[in-house]
């Protein structure tokens, strides 16, 4: 099945997060724990935590207990004990950047589990095996195939390693699964490495209520954002190449960078060597309110990554009337309904020669804004998380049948 012909996706199931939370009570599960590599405490938390954090808030305040478990980095401490804090639900952290694997899954595989917990596993380039030691419910969110990520997330021998375990060793185990992607492009990339499409569900991502258009914010002159941690994959360098031929021949260019992370050194040094802190600003990370005020004020979101789950920025800054202008890659494609929401490029280097083309055309911008209000009002988080709590009711059905 090609892009041209996507799987067609599963309609909301019927009923409120508390239906499913009684069928799971029925089917005998009564918490949840979830295993993922951050939280959306950490400093290079993006779109995966607050994927999770929107849904497991949900979940908690339906009447189901949540248990996060994640690594501890950037200075917080390991060890700590479960805290529900401002989430609502419990968070454990164990482990730093790659040890929490080795720490955690050899004590799951050992310990003896409890039947009335389904298990949340959160693949994120490194499996968790929840298949050869959860033992109730389980439901897998694989949002994307790292690939050629592998590249540029570690050095040598450990890229080929990652991609032979994420592509070959792990696939196997998951054959069985109940597994969760967020676009079909996604889904497409997980077939490719074994996956049956009969157990992949596509549950795209919600948009939260606080991101909404404001006109009266909108800049004067172009102005463009970019949101995302700064990590290799994002390409952000790249992306501000591109742009320069445009701020070279439109003066009033601005755009504005907003997340942090390893590469902000390397931006710094761009923006240095190329004179550009005239049109180039480094927000970093900012809290709900600027970041909303962000996506008002530009005229498009763009974005340049190699891959994405789902450019869940570009969906963000769609229901602020601010369209698309982003990578042709998986992840990207449903996050913009091309030619109504946003526009793709086949390339990083085609951002720039597409947004001075744009620019000249002031009513398909503002048709483009027109649709990406349209286009964002289809997701919301309150059907997401009563999908996804679907899906773990069907794994209970299907292990309880099992038994």
């Amino acid at each position: 099945m090609d892009d041209a012909t996507p799987a067609p996706r599963s309609p909301a199931p019927a009923g409120s997060l508390e239906d499913h939370v009684r069928r799971l009570a029925e089917r005998g599960i009564t918490r949840v724990r979830s295993f993922a590599w951050r939280d959306l405490g950490d400093v290079d938390a993006g779109g995966s935590e607050v994927h999770a954090d929107e849904i497991f808030r949900r979940w908690q305040a339906a009447g189901l207990p949540v248990e996060h478990r994640t690594s501890a980095l950037a200075g917080r401490p390991a060890g700590t004990e479960p805290s529900a804090g401002a989430t609502g639900y419990a968070t454990l952290h164990r482990g730093g950047r790659y040890g929490v694997f080795a720490r955690v899954i050899p004590r799951e595989v050992l310990r003896r589990q409890p039947a009335d917990t389904a298990v949340v596993e959160i693949w994120n380039g490194v499996p968790w095996f929840t298949p050869l030691w959860r033992a109730a419910a389980g439901v897998v969110w694989l949002h994307h195939v790292h690939g050629a990520m592998w590249d540029a997330a570690v050095h040598r021998p450990l890229n080929h390693a990652g991609r032979v375990l994420e592509a070959r060793i792990a696939p196997p185990l998951y054959r069985r699964s109940v597994v969760a992607t967020l676009s079909d492009s996604s889904r497409q990339e997980i077939e490719s490495i074994g996956i049956p499409s009969s157990n992949i569900t596509v549950i795209p991502p919600g948009v939260h209520a606080r991101f909404t258009p404001d006109p009266a914010r909108r800049s004067a002159t172009p102005h463009v954002v970019v949101v995302g941690r700064l990590a290799p994959v994002k390409r952000m360098a790249e992306v501000l190449d591109s742009l320069a031929s445009v701020a070279a021949r439109i003066p009033s260019l601005s755009v504005e960078i907003v997340g942090e992370g390893a590469m902000r050194p390397v931006l710094e040094a761009w923006i240095a060597a190329h004179e550009a802190s005239g049109w180039v600003t480094l927000a970093g990370r900012v809290d709900d309110a600027a970041l909303v005020r962000a996506y008002q004020r530009a005229w498009f979101v763009v974005s340049g990554s190699h891959a994405e789950g789902w450019g869940m920025s570009l969906t963000e800054g769609a229901a602020c009337a601010t369209p698309g202008l982003a990578t042709d890659i998986a992840g990207h494609r449903g996050a913009i309904d091309p030619d109504v929401s946003g526009v793709l490029v086949p390339d990083v280097a085609d951002l720039g020669p597409r947004l001075a083309d744009l620019l000249g055309q002031p009513g398909l911008v503002d048709k483009l804004r027109m649709g990406a209000v349209r286009h964002a009002a289809s997701f919301s988080w309150d059907s997401v998380a009563a999908e996804h709590l679907a899906l773990v009711v069907r794994s209970a059905t299907r292990h309880r049948a099992a038994r």
